[in-house]
């Protein structure tokens, strides 16, 4: 998985967060919650480990998951770096995989 550091990696997290918490409070702190509940983790620490921000976005909006995924991308194309372009490219491609 690619690695981000920094500043970077603080626009790629707020950039998932606004895109859930757009989607309301409520399904964003479920989110928050499984996250630490289930891996012992927060959206900063899935941006290595997507694996797990896949699986607790896949319960939590079932049938909204390629929708939510959607609103992410939206966010994510306002950042205009090299090291978050590559990121990206990874994201999506990880997000969709095992559908």
């Amino acid at each position: 998985m690619f690695f981000l550091a920094g500043r970077n990696r603080t626009a790629v997290v707020a950039c998932i967060e606004v895109a859930l918490m757009r989607r309301g409070s409520a399904n964003y702190n479920l989110v928050l919650a499984k996250l630490q509940s289930l891996y012992d983790c927060d959206i900063e620490d899935c941006i290595n480990n997507l694996e797990y921000l896949q699986m607790v976005l896949k319960e939590v909006y079932t049938q909204d998951y390629h929708s939510v995924l959607a609103d992410i991308a939206v966010e994510l194309e306002t950042l205009e770096t090299l090291e978050i372009t590559d990121f990206k490219s990874e994201f999506y491609k990880f997000m969709v995989s095992s559908l």
